[in-house]
């Protein structure tokens, strides 16, 4: 079975992890910062907090912007439920722009028609986050100068786009943002196994992250509310998580990051090769934006025909191609259907999910193994 993605662990990783099993440190030691030093300076950034998954550093990044019970969120249907769910860690609500078709990204259009509406309404959002779908940044200039506008502090989910760039620069560099978050889950473009980054431009932002992903404690006297009673001394400042990146996955994650670009490139290779070869068929491959250098954590394509959706998908993981789907729109989920949210309402992410199949995608895939993917598409649709 050929999956949709997976990862690539080379003799440099192990190294890197046994290393880490010898040294004194196997939970947050001097990896961690190394790796946090190293995917700052890959994307341009200040400051990054390494986390246990991408779905910790969007709730820290939530917590260090106060989002609270009161407050609303908004993000993309056509997402993981974490992009969501952070909001509901807070006690905050939710609500979704919808996608453009071409891109599968949130639409800068959707987002102005309904901050009108908002507007009128008196029910603004705090924060927006967007989510770079499939590695493919979204419209951030045109999205970051709606939310500044209005006084919206912007969270980059780019969980699937480190590697990328957007008008020439790093995914990660924060410049239409407060906070941008990485993943590195085994499938995503680097992984530590698991794991995630929050990356900021924001001394302040990265300090309160940092303490939030351990406790909400400090051991420095400056925050203290007293003198310390001694070398042994902290404080808890606020309620925080255990959300600490252990030293291993830290080393796993700077070796892998050394073939970053390389594995972007490859990625790129591939999705080439499907652009030729599916070119034709009953099917639209994913637009690429000019301004925008993907990251390719994913190949989606959108059949023509909804009608012959399920039997294409079936048929392909019959044939041992394990395609998947991303992602079922989050507000068409039980959970949020009982907060209000349903169909009908995001018409373009429910479309979207009705012809979306993502394709077999990974810098380990052989040539020989995606053409037996393109061949038995083909196939199908014939």
């Amino acid at each position: 079975m050929l999956p949709y993605g997976r990862q690539d662990i080379q003799d440099a990783d192990i190294a890197a992890v046994i290393e880490v099993l010898k040294s004194d440190f196997l939970t947050t030691g001097p990896e961690v910062p190394k790796f946090e030093a190293a995917v700052a300076a890959a994307v341009g950034a200040a400051h990054g907090v390494a986390v246990n998954s991408a779905t910790s550093a969007l709730h820290i990044a939530c917590l260090a912007l106060d989002l609270g019970p009161g407050d609303l969120l908004w993000t993309s249907p056509n997402t993981f439920v974490a992009s969501a769910n952070c909001a509901r860690y807070c006690g905050a609500d939710v609500d979704f722009v919808d996608i453009d078709p071409a891109t599968y990204n949130l639409c800068p259009q959707r987002f102005a028609e309904k901050l009108s509406v908002a507007k009128a309404a008196g029910r603004l959002p705090k924060i927006l986050v967007p989510v770079h779908m499939t590695g493919q940044s979204c419209a951030m200039a045109e999205i970051a100068a709606l939310a500044r506008a209005h006084d919206i502090r912007i969270v980059e989910d780019a969980s699937h786009a480190i590697g990328g760039r957007y008008r020439d620069r790093p995914v990660g560099d924060c410049a239409f943002s407060d906070i941008c978050v990485f993943s590195f889950h085994p499938v995503k473009i680097i992984t530590t196994a698991e794991g995630g980054m929050a990356m900021t431009q924001d001394a302040g932002l990265a300090a309160r992250m940092a303490r939030l992903r351990t406790h909400g404690i400090t051991r420095d006297a400056a925050l203290m509310t007293h003198a310390s009673d001694g070398p042994w001394y902290y404080q808890q400042l606020e309620l925080g998580l255990n959300y600490r990146m252990t030293d291993l996955h830290a080393a796993l994650g700077r070796a892998q990051l050394q073939r970053l670009h390389a594995y972007v490139a490859r990625r790129h290779a591939l999705a080439a090769r499907y652009d030729q070869a599916l070119a034709g068929l009953a099917l639209t491959p994913p637009a690429q934006a000019p301004e925008v250098y993907s990251a390719y954590h994913l190949y989606v394509v959108c059949l023509d025909d909804p009608a012959r959706h399920r039997a294409v998908f079936e048929g392909l993981r019959t044939a041992g191609i394990g395609v998947n789907l991303h992602y079922i729109p989050v507000h068409l989920q039980p959970y949020y259907r009982a907060l209000g949210h349903g169909p009908g309402q995001c018409p373009a992410a429910e479309d979207y999910y009705r012809r979306a199949i993502s394709l077999p995608l990974y810098p380990s895939l052989a040539e020989a193994e995606q053409d037996r993917v393109i061949e038995t598409l083909t196939q199908l649709l014939a």
